[in-house]
């Protein structure tokens, strides 16, 4: 379980985090006192639940709540507060638990048990790629649209890339193959990128792209995929590769030989 606590409070910032090693060892735990950082680190990673102080002064925990809410549809979010008047509000806001500045050990680890949304349970994800036969690329049952073409065909490079970081550099080899002036395609690539990043914004979908300095990836675990769900259940996947992959993309080709000779090797299964 990745958990997040956010709270100005540097001694319950620590106590929260060795109570919550004590009681769930196996958890991450990421302390911040400023909620625009936990922000922009609840865009790169999954979080299974957040611990947000009600005092917090940036931005409004409540706000900040749905803000993670958006991002991860089933976050568990448990609202610290000095006033028991305060937890009709969190409630109302579907909130996982409530807890006073004051609760004891046992309170935290009947937070950590109690979920509303258990986590490890089978939970559905809004996207869908499908990459055997032509790539496309679903949100909620309907094919994403963008203002860009290439921008699908950036996504397609990021999932074939299967949770690698993909760099500019490889991106603009696959999508131009030495064609032209490559100071030009890095123009270019910017604009893509940014397309990709407004749709996906627009959707409440932008921690499905993980982004480091001159690369992206893929989260893999954050979506469906026809090519991970064959790769990881072989001959027991609903989806099954039979040769076609990506076809309206000449790079997709060099991967054939890889996916067939994956294909044959579950024939040992």
């Amino acid at each position: 379980m990745t958990i997040l606590v956010v709270t100005n409070d540097a001694k319950e910032r620590k106590y929260l985090a060795e109570v919550i090693a004590k009681h769930s060892p196996g958890s991450e735990v990421f302390c911040y006192k400023s909620s625009p950082e936990a922000l922009a680190m609840a865009r790169t990673r999954l979080i299974d639940m957040a611990f947000l102080d009600m005092r917090l002064l940036e931005i409004d925990a409540m706000i900040l709540g749905q803000y993670l809410k958006d991002l991860h549809p089933f976050i568990n979010l448990v609202y610290m507060t000095g006033r028991k008047s305060d937890a009709y509000e969190a409630m109302a806001n579907r909130a996982s638990g409530c807890l006073l500045h004051s609760c004891s050990d046992e309170e935290v680890c009947n937070e950590l048990t109690s979920l509303r949304f258990p986590v490890g349970q089978d939970r559905p994800k809004r996207c869908f790629a499908q990459t055997f036969g032509n790539f496309e690329f679903f949100v909620d049952g309907a094919p994403v649209a963008f203002k860009y073409s290439r921008t699908k065909e950036v996504l397609a490079i990021l999932i074939n890339n299967r949770g690698a970081q993909t760099t500019n550099g490889e991106i603009i080899a696959n999508l131009w193959e030495d064609d032209g002036d490559p100071e030009k395609k890095g123009s270019y690539l910017r604009n893509l990128r940014q397309d990709l990043n407004n749709t996906l914004t627009k959707l409440k979908l932008t921690d499905i792209i993980l982004k480091q300095r001159g690369s992206m990836a893929i989260a893999a675990d954050r979506i469906e995929c026809d090519l991970f769900d064959w790769l990881e259940k072989k001959q027991k996947s609903r989806y099954q590769y039979i040769g076609d992959y990506m076809n309206q993309y000449s790079w997709s080709e060099y991967y054939h030989s890889d996916l067939d000779e994956i294909s044959y090797s579950f024939d040992d299964y």
